[in-house]
């Protein structure tokens, strides 16, 4: 890595050029209808952001069955592909790139926030009881023990991966990111807490990391690989899913495997800043060197820390989660080392503009 690198360069990433190194991390905001389709101010919240070098969307489920929470966007149908259409032109029209995360939950999920017909279900029926799921029409709730899923229900799943991507792209975004982080489906079968299979999908390495990987290459069947990145969380400790033993060998083993499959980019997440713990730097070091491509560093980060993660090459691209909930032009004030404003957190997952696109921006906040 070029030892004179910074956060403002631009970086080639596949076959897209990125104004700067700059990443909106993933982050739920809750602001789809409750029928799951995109609505007209998350155009407005995702252009406000589009300065960032490449912006990942909140989670999108790929299917019915993948609704978690309530009002989180789908790519499953094509009412919600329409809607889309203007988020992504809107974010071109402003010189950005945009990927959408599909995040399927799997058991991190319940009845009343999901489309009538689905299941939730997971690698084994094992409830995540650590959790209690949010609903608009009765609270908070307990989670539902999954249905454990078949070998039928796997090939079906990861069906709804690929063509969600492929929706994806007819939506407009420049790729897809599959969520294989913070306790969600795909993280279910990697971490032997929530896989507790007996057959080629459990067990082993190889097989609890099978569905992840088959993910990957139908995903990148339909699409291409220069369009496909994934996410990963080692040692989480979110929706029931804890460090496990043998956790590093599993992580180094799965990252040289997609590496081998080319994806464009391994966003490797650190979630020790919200209470996780840390995840050491030489296991980042050791999936980076396996992966072999991009590698987007997420985790707390602020510019300072950013620079010289870049610098030291643990990374190629770092990613901000917290600071663009506040701050739509984020870029701007790093480069100014402006004051950034802070987010109210108890508007993260309302409906509405309040909390979401009415944060000032730096010409505002100087009048």
């Amino acid at each position: 890595m070029n030892a004179n690198s910074t956060l403002f360069d631009t970086y080639q990433l596949g076959n897209i050029q990125l104004s700067n190194k700059t990443v909106m991390a993933p982050m739920t905001r809750s602001r789809s209808t409750q029928t799951h389709i995109p609505t007209p101010i998350m155009t407005d919240y995702y252009a406000q952001r589009a300065g960032a070098g490449l912006i990942v969307t909140e989670g999108v489920a790929p299917s019915p069955n993948g609704v978690g929470y309530p009002r989180i966007p789908g790519l499953y149908n094509q009412k919600q592909i329409e809607a889309w259409r203007p988020i992504t032109k809107a974010v071109h029209d402003k010189g950005g790139k945009i990927f959408a995360q599909l995040m399927h939950t799997g058991r991190i999920s319940h009845p009343l926030n999901m489309p009538e017909g689905s299941i939730v279900m997971a690698p084994s029926a094992i409830a995540a009881s650590t959790t209690k799921m949010y609903t608009d029409q009765e609270g908070p709730q307990d989670l539902p023990t999954p249905k454990e899923m078949t070998k039928s229900d796997i090939k079906k799943t990861i069906e709804e991966f690929a063509h969600a991507a492929k929706n994806a792209i007819e939506a407009g975004f420049d790729g897809v990111e599959l969520h294989a982080a913070n306790g969600y489906l795909i993280e279910q079968f990697i971490s032997p807490d929530s896989n507790q299979r007996t057959d080629e999908y459990g067990g082993s390495i190889e097989g609890r990391v099978k569905f992840a990987l088959e993910v990957a290459e139908q995903t990148i069947a339909v699409i291409g690989a220069e369009k496909v990145g994934i996410r990963l969380s080692p040692y989480g400790a979110f929706n029931d899913i804890n460090p496990f033993s043998g956790q590093e060998e599993t992580f180094t083993y799965l990252a040289k495997k997609l590496g081998e499959l080319n994806l464009v980019y391994l966003h490797l997440v650190d979630h020790s800043d919200m209470g996780a713990p840390e995840v050491p730097r030489t296991l980042k070091e050791e999936m980076r060197d396996a992966f072999g491509n991009t590698v987007i560093i997420s985790g707390g980060y602020d510019r300072d820390r950013a620079e010289n993660h870049l610098k030291d090459g643990l990374g190629h691209l770092v990613a901000f989660g917290k600071p663009f909930l506040a701050n739509p032009d984020l870029v701007e004030r790093m480069k100014q080392n402006a004051p950034l404003n802070q987010p109210d957190f108890d508007t993260l997952y309302t409906p509405g503009e309040k909390g979401y696109t009415d944060y000032p921006v730096l010409e505002m906040s100087e009048v």
